[in-house]
């Protein structure tokens, strides 16, 4: 799935509110009745010219073979919502060009109404992963309301608390701006991943200010759980010197922190596991790029257990639960990440970030011609008559459980 923002300047008020109706009602139906959609935009029989503008541009779409008339939220439908909630926050003024890819995200160029730049980090779980997912529904069935977006929205809200969490306490991670829904606005760094790096002046330097890193967020009580050089940048600062010293010897190179949906605390189960292999991540890269060797065994998770709270710091993976992202989410998230695959599991030597990124996969059953909706938008009266019978409930942002048809569309949503 491409990120195209050429159609939101076409969107009306009404189209919005019917975009905002279709994702309120996907917390209950994997296909939204065209009369449920009417009912919660307040739009009624006027909400028949939003849909067919919504499904021509991909935002929603017809699900094939249906047995009523309904639509389901694109991922296409989500960028936009997200997009225009940082629109009217004014986090985001204007899109630029796509500067990353990874199994699960894409990584944009953005900026504010002065020009700032920034970065926007997009959730996509299930792109990879959907056929593999697909094959077996029941990790699905498992819960309720499961989604490839709920996930991609946890996953989202999840990293931006652990940033500020970590960038609040001193470690060197991206400012986290703002999120919305499956995304992250975060403050641009110039620097490079280290996997793009062929050298370093100081191999030993770069190797143990990495390993003090490890050690340091599990003083904090977390594990990164996919430390390795796709998510580490380097970022390099010239210090001191005149033009005729050697440049390597002038530069200062800094480690940036980034990615962090599969981070654990130390209290997690497999926590031994993770944390060894974020070290061996590290040992491994450095004895194949850099040709060092640290004459030092470990660190080891027994060691680094004894670091937990030392000199009073507080424990994040605490604090991180306490502000909002909860165990019940956690564990729903990380159960996500282990069925599928993308927890960092696997090969720590295989290449990542170079596959498909066509992410059309989630929404190949979806039907978007908007001729074929054209010519079926007028539904049946036992149609509509289905999408109104037994009324459904909903869960309100507070989390109370209401009926659908008490669910109105906010102008500030």
């Amino acid at each position: 799935m491409k990120l195209d923002t050429k159609h939101m300047r076409y969107l009306t008020a009404e189209d919005w509110k019917t975009l905002t109706a279709v994702e309120t009602a996907s917390k209950n139906h994997e296909v939204v009745p065209t009369a449920l959609i009417g009912q919660i935009s307040g739009l009624r029989r006027q909400v028949h010219r939003s849909i067919s503008a919504l499904a021509k541009v991909g935002l929603i779409g017809r699900l094939k073979n249906a047995s009523y008339d309904g639509y389901r939220l694109t991922y296409g439908g989500l960028d936009y919502l997200a997009l225009n909630t940082y629109r009217k926050r004014k986090d985001v003024y204007s899109v630029g060009n796509q500067i990353g890819v990874g199994k699960e995200s894409d990584i944009f160029v953005v900026a504010d109404e002065r020009g700032t730049q920034r970065v926007l980090k997009i959730h996509r779980l299930g792109r990879i992963s959907f056929r593999t997912v697909k094959a077996n529904r029941d990790y699905l069935r498992k819960r309720h309301g499961g989604s490839w977006m709920y996930m991609s929205k946890l996953a989202a809200l999840k990293e931006f608390a652990f940033m500020t969490a970590l960038r609040e306490n001193g470690f060197p991670v991206p400012e986290p701006l703002a999120q919305s829904r499956h995304t992250i606005v975060m403050s641009l760094i110039d620097a490079f991943p280290m996997r793009q790096i062929s050298a370093v002046p100081n191999p030993a330097s770069l190797y143990a200010e990495l390993i003090a890193m490890i050690l340091r967020l599990a003083q904090y009580g977390l594990i990164h759980g996919d430390f390795n050089e796709f998510n580490i940048l380097i970022k390099e600062e010239k210090i001191g010197g005149t033009g005729t010293e050697d440049v390597a010897e002038s530069l200062n190179l800094t480690p940036i922190l980034i990615d962090f949906p599969q981070m654990v605390s130390v209290d997690h189960l497999n926590a031994e596991y993770y944390f060894d292999r974020d070290v061996n991540c590290i040992k491994r890269f450095f004895e194949r790029r850099f040709h060092f060797t640290s004459d030092e065994k470990g660190p080891f998770f027994k060691d680094a257990r004894k670091l937990v709270g030392k000199d009073g710091v507080p424990r994040l993976d605490v604090s991180v639960e306490a502000s909002g992202f909860s165990r019940k989410m956690a564990k729903e998230l990380e159960a996500y990440m282990k069925d599928v695959g993308v927890d960092g599991d696997g090969d720590p030597n295989a290449a990542r970030g170079d596959e498909d990124s066509s992410g059309d996969d989630e929404d190949e059953d979806v039907e978007n011609d908007v001729d074929e909706h054209t010519q079926e938008v007028e539904t049946s009266a036992s149609d509509k008559s289905q999408a109104h019978g037994n009324e459904e409930m909903g869960t309100d942002r507070f989390g109370n459980e209401v009926p659908l048809s008490q669910l109105r569309i906010s102008e500030k949503t």
